[in-house]
């Protein structure tokens, strides 16, 4: 898979943290399995990782703060 950010070939596997703001906080996803590329560091999740973490966003009803910061294995 080509990096669509320099173009360079051969992303490789590996993890990333996650950050979103949802209902006046802020979402920490630690360990997010994705594709990286190693020349400038862009990541790529797949469809199958986004829609997790659409859902574990969406199940998210009340935030016990203004950080909430979770580990991706246990909350998929």
């Amino acid at each position: 898979m080509k990096c669509l950010a320099c173009k360079t070939d051969g992303m490789i596997d590996a993890t990333a943290t996650y950050f979103a703001s949802i209902r006046n906080c802020y979402v920490i996803i630690e360990n997010v399995p994705c594709r990286k590329c190693p020349q400038c560091g862009e990541e790529v999740f797949s469809l199958d990782v986004l829609g997790r973490i659409d859902e574990i966003l969406e199940g998210l009803t009340n935030p016990s703060g203004k950080v909430c910061i979770m580990e991706y294995k246990s909350a998929a």
